[in-house]
C-alpha cells in the first residue's frame, strides 16, 4: 500500500484525510523507502519515485505545460483526436473516459466544447486527477472548461446506466456499482499498453507511473462493456502497431505517427 505524506505541517490534517479517504498509509516522514509515495504540499498532490533514475515529482496540471499547449495550439477540432470521437462535426456530445489516467485526453475533448466523463479506478491515479481537477476549478482561465469534467472513481467493466434508488455523487471507495446519468454518445478508451523496451518515444514519468499502475490487461472486457454503453461510437487509443482489443477489427481507424484511434460505430 502507497503512503501519503507532508513536510508541511499545516497540511498534516488534510494528508491524513486523503490517506483516509483514498485507502493509504499516512507517514509522518518524508524519509520512507518505498519505491514509490505521495507528497502533499502547499502546490499540488505529487507523486515521488525514489532512485537517482527518478523521472522527478509527478503531478497533474491543466492549467500550464503540455495540457495548456494542447489547449491553445493542438489544432482544435480539427485535430486527429477530435475527429476520431466525432468532435468536429458535433457541438453537444457527452464523452465518456472509461480509463481516464491523468486526464489530459479529456481535458482536451472538455476544451472543445463536450461534456466529459472521467472514470478511474486507480486510486493513486484518483488522488492525483482529483486533486488536479479541484485546483484547475479555481483558475479563471480554465474554470469553464472544468466545469464540463466530472470525475467518478471506479472500474468501468461494473458500469451501468440503469436507474438504481439513492444514488450519490460522492467519490465511493466501496464495491458498489458506478452508474451514469445518462448515455454516453462516446466511449474514449485508452488502456495501459505494455511497453516492451525503453526508449526516447517513451516518457520516463510515464513509465514510472505504468509500472506503479501497471497494464490494462482487462481491456478487451472493457471494450465489450463499452460497445453496450455507448450511443454512437467507442474510440480506442492504441499504439500503432498494437493489436485490436478482443481482436476485434474496428469499423476504421485513423492513424498518426506513434498511434492510431480505432473507431466503432454504433449501427
Amino acid at each position: 500500500m502507497i503512503s501519503i505524506t507532508t513536510s508541511d505541517k499545516q497540511l498534516t490534517q488534510q494528508a491524513k484525510e486523503l490517506a483516509q479517504h483514498w485507502g493509504f498509509n499516512f507517514s509522518e516522514s518524508l524519509q520512507t523507502q518505498d519505491q514509490f509515495f505521495l507528497e502533499l504540499t502547499p502546490q499540488h498532490l505529487q507523486l515521488i519515485q525514489s532512485g537517482k533514475h527518478s523521472p522527478g515529482p509527478i503531478y497533474i496540471d491543466f492549467s500550464s505545460g503540455q495540457v495548456a499547449h494542447r489547449r491553445l495550439f493542438g489544432g482544435g477540432k480539427g485535430q486527429t483526436m477530435a475527429k476520431a470521437v466525432g468532435l468536429n462535426k458535433h457541438f453537444d456530445l457527452t464523452i465518456l473516459d472509461a480509463t481516464a489516467g491523468m486526464g489530459k485526453d479529456a481535458f482536451v475533448f472538455a476544451s472543445l466544447g463536450a461534456k466529459v466523463i472521467l472514470m478511474e479506478r486507480s486510486p493513486i491515479s484518483a488522488a492525483l486527477l482529483t486533486d488536479a481537477l479541484q485546483r484547475a476549478s479555481m483558475e479563471d482561465t480554465i474554470s469553464d472548461i472544468i466545469s464540463r469534467m466530472n470525475f467518478i472513481f471506479g472500474d468501468a467493466r461494473k458500469l451501468t446506466t440503469e436507474k438504481q434508488p439513492q444514488i450519490e455523487d460522492e467519490i465511493s471507495l466501496d464495491n458498489s456499482i458506478p452508474q451514469l446519468k445518462e448515455e454516453p454518445d462516446v466511449v474514449y478508451l485508452d488502456p495501459m499498453f505494455p511497453h516492451r523496451k525503453k526508449s526516447a518515444l517513451v516518457k520516463k514519468e510515464m513509465l514510472a507511473f505504468q509500472s506503479l499502475i501497471g497494464d490494462d490487461k482487462d481491456s478487451d472486457e472493457l471494450l465489450s462493456v463499452c460497445l453496450h454503453l455507448a450511443k454512437k461510437r467507442v474510440v480506442v487509443k492504441r499504439p500503432i502497431k498494437a493489436p485490436y482489443l478482443n481482436a476485434q477489427k474496428p469499423s476504421l481507424s485513423m492513424n498518426m505517427k506513434k498511434h492510431r484511434f480505432d473507431i466503432y460505430l454504433k449501427l
